[in-house]
């Protein structure tokens, strides 16, 4: 038995990286993952090597940074596994090779939108579920771009 037999958790932008490792690592402990990334490719190989290896896991194809997205996977989650222990907010991109001075408006907005509003809307839609069972974690990943100028 694992150290998370039971649990249920999402992990977003479960498609590659961390978030991938992420998932393996709590579906190995015994977790439930429902693991989500707007990449609907990647994160149903992600879920079906987890469950190849005996895991439990559910692709799930968002945008982590779309309120009604998240709203909808949390309530399957709960749904589907009786309820939410963990919602790693995972997702998150960066403005790629452009250095931030020749980034256009538009990408740094779209960069705001995934790393800020993306983790805002995990916390409204998991916290309620949480503070009704009287339990439950919400991580965060920050980037190490955050580091650097």
């Amino acid at each position: 038995m694992g150290r998370l037999e039971g649990k249920s958790v999402i992990i977003t932008g479960a498609g590659s990286g961390i978030g991938r490792a992420s998932a393996e690592l709590f579906a190995a402990e015994g977790a439930r993952v429902v693991a989500a990334d707007r990449d609907g490719a990647t994160v149903a190989a992600v879920c079906a090597a987890i469950v190849e290896a005996g895991g439990q896991a559910r692709a799930v194809a968002i945008d982590a940074a779309e309120e009604s997205a998240v709203k909808d996977l949390v309530a399957r989650a709960v749904e589907d596994w009786g309820g939410l222990d963990v919602f790693y907010a995972n997702a998150g991109i960066s403005g790629g090779a452009t250095p931030l001075l020749q980034q256009s408006v538009a990408l740094w907005q779209e960069v705001l939108r995934v790393n800020l509003i993306a983790p805002f809307l995990a916390i409204k839609y998991a916290a309620p579920v949480m503070i009704g069972q009287r339990a439950g974690s919400i991580l965060c990943t920050a980037s190490v771009a955050g580091l650097e100028a």
